[in-house]
């Protein structure tokens, strides 16, 4: 894996901002002031050089986390993330199909037949929010495909990266989203390591495994999670 040098980054400069300056103004006490605290020694840590790994659970790419991750990233404050499939490939999704999302603010109320039309229509519903996997993935299995072909084996955040650096993928954008805010098209271009332990419980590795079952691609050609954790250990 290429990954980028400390030395080639620029020094990190930290700037107040408008949340900073509320932050250091209000948060004196109580658990405020536990988050002034943890806020600091993030901050210490990268200015005395060191790295820092973010992990992600729950729907945090539906969720729209890029919109502040993917600066994190870009500005150097991130080295390396751990988080889960779900995340991994929600932030692709919401990059390429925001305008096909669905919100659903009644979810709790929904019957059996309103969860099936749901289903029907293409929408996979995470809470309040169904995301539209057709039109998110048509690509990625093309690059399993390729990947197999050659007799290569990669994990999944790499055949993400692969996919999201095909020329044509930039076509395919959602006008309705600004790309700036996709965390992992800014983890792509700095080639960030992303560990993804049990990936094949996700929508992608799911679908990966349906093919595998259909004998049309081999499981080999993915990485396992044990080969994620030694990565881990080595990059480490």
């Amino acid at each position: 894996h290429q990954l980028l040098n400390p030395s080639t980054l620029s020094p990190l400069k930290l700037m107040r901002g408008p949340i900073s300056q509320f932050i250091d103004a209000h948060y004196k006490h109580f658990n405020a002031a536990a988050l002034m605290d943890a806020a600091k020694g993030y901050e210490t840590h990268l200015t005395d050089g060191g790295k820092m790994m973010v992990t992600l659970a729950g729907a945090m790419s539906t969720a729209e986390l890029g919109r502040s991750l993917a600066e994190m990233i870009r500005q150097g404050k991130i080295d390396i993330i751990s988080c889960t499939g779900a995340n991994l490939e929600e932030d692709l999704m919401n990059l390429v199909a925001h305008s096909h999302y669905k919100r659903v603010p009644n979810y709790r109320d929904l019957t059996p037949q309103d969860e099936r039309e749901l289903l029907d229509a293409g929408l996979n519903r995470v809470t309040d929010t169904c995301i539209p996997e057709e039109e998110a993935f048509r690509k990625l299995h093309g690059c399993w495909k390729r990947a197999e072909g050659k007799g290569e084996r990669y994990f999944p955040h790499e055949f993400m990266y692969q996919m999201i650096r095909l020329p044509e993928f930039a076509a395919e954008y959602d006008e309705a989203v600004d790309p700036a805010n996709s965390w992992m098209l800014a983890a792509a271009e700095r080639n960030l390591p992303i560990i993804v332990p049990g990936w094949e419980d996700s929508t992608m590795g799911n679908i990966f495994a349906s093919y595998c079952i259909k004998n049309e691609l081999q499981a080999s050609t993915m990485k396992s999670g044990i080969e994620y954790m030694g990565y881990l250990a080595d990059w480490y």
